[in-house]
């Protein structure tokens, strides 16, 4: 066989299953393409409950809604019931369902008069048929008068947020609270391993701790915009040097807020990827499912079944 035509051959190949690859990447639900912007997703252990962010098209606006499953099917979108005009965004079910974690920007009292940095916030219920309690402040040593964001709690109460800090290592960075007799011991910044020069954020952490996604800003040798990451523990506990989750998962495009189902083995994440493409349309509502059903560069939640 000539050298042209084999090479030929492994770039079909190479084209083949990178479609096939893209293939398996799909929009979670396309309830959700009636909003510009969707973002911040967790899902219940039992697949029935999703929570996320809801945006609108600059930001301005950000609540928290949650859907349900009933007879495999999920129902439209409801906010929650302690969503008022602050910003509420980030929600993180712990793995037993009783309380979700979330970042407002919501007064400490309940004055109203003027609202607050960032900070982690939490509601609790004793089931699932029953109300959330009114939101908690997670108060110190965990809130700063510095912006927190985005939590991720494993099994054993050990918080992951994201943190810009004069302190840091660069502009946003990855930090970890211990927790210990009851209370969250002060926040550590993690290694450089995980943390840069530059921006990470968005960090999800495994239920047992052993390994970590987040999101990397233009780094060098990625694909472009924010990338995922993982980085796993070796056997004397010690993070490892984050790895790019590579194409198709990561695109020239924003990638970012992970979420991890470990049980299914689904990785969920939000994506600004864009690859929608100009044809004819019947009438308007055809050209508005088009526009909003495919990759438009707004903020959408993909799935992807992988091993992690």
């Amino acid at each position: 066989m000539k050298k042209a035509t084999f090479t030929l051959i492994l770039i079909l190949l190479s084209n083949f299953l990178t479609a096939q690859n893209d293939n398996s990447i799909s929009q979670f639900d396309e309830i959700l393409n009636q909003f510009f912007n969707v973002r911040d997703f967790c899902i219940s252990s039992d697949g029935k409950e999703a929570f996320f962010t809801i945006q609108s098209p600059n930001s301005e606006i950000s609540q928290i809604a949650v859907m349900k499953k009933k007879n495999k099917g999920w129902l439209e979108p409801e906010l929650l019931p302690f969503c008022d005009s602050y910003m509420y965004l980030e929600p993180f079910l712990a793995s037993n369902g009783d309380r979700l974690f979330f970042v407002s920007n919501r007064p400490l009292d309940n004055s109203g008069t003027s609202k607050k940095d960032f900070d982690i916030w939490y509601v609790d219920r004793t089931s699932k048929d029953n109300k959330w309690s009114e939101p908690k402040n997670i108060g110190k040593p965990v809130n700063s008068e510095l912006d927190e964001f985005y939590p991720s709690v494993s099994d054993n109460n050990n918080l992951y947020f994201t943190m810009e800090s004069p302190n840091g290592f660069g502009k946003d960075d990855i930090y970890f609270s211990k927790w210990e007799d009851g209370s969250y011991l002060p926040p550590v910044i993690l290694n450089e391993n995980i943390n840069s020069s530059g921006y990470e954020f968005n960090a999800f952490i495994s239920k047992k701790e052993d390994f970590i996604l987040f999101t990397k800003y233009n780094e060098e040798g990625g694909q472009g915009s924010g990338d995922l990451y993982i980085s796993k523990k070796d056997a004397e506990g010690n993070w490892q040097k984050a790895t790019n989750l590579g194409v198709p998962i990561n695109t020239k495009f924003m990638e970012y807020c992970p979420f991890y189902d470990e049980q299914n083995e689904i990785l969920y994440f939000t994506s600004k990827r864009q690859n929608i493409s100009a044809r004819d349309f019947k009438n308007v509502a055809d050209l508005k499912k088009h526009i909003m059903g495919n990759g438009n560069g707004l903020s959408k939640i993909y799935k992807t079944k992988i091993k992690l």
